[in-house]
């Protein structure tokens, strides 16, 4: 089962929380130095992705831990 993440991306501050937390999902971009969900496609202002069961549990600790709270995670499966 996956679940949708969206990452508000432009609003990062870098502080890298969550690469720590949950580093099979998330990235540190070095040019800009902002964080990048791995395999997340660009819609509008935001980034989204998808994580799946194994992962969820980092990832919403990697959205609680973040101090700018730009990580939002769909907790219903997605189709």
């Amino acid at each position: 089962m996956s679940f949708k993440i969206v990452h508000f991306r432009k609003d990062c501050i870098g502080c890298n929380s969550c690469v720590n937390i949950a580093p099979h999902s998330w990235t540190m971009d070095g040019k800009e130095g902002k964080s990048m969900l791995v395999g997340a496609k660009k819609k509008r202002d935001v980034y989204v992705g998808e994580v799946f069961d194994c992962d969820l549990e980092a990832n919403q600790r990697a959205a609680e831990a973040c101090p700018m709270r730009i990580i939002q995670i769909n907790k219903g499966p997605q189709k």
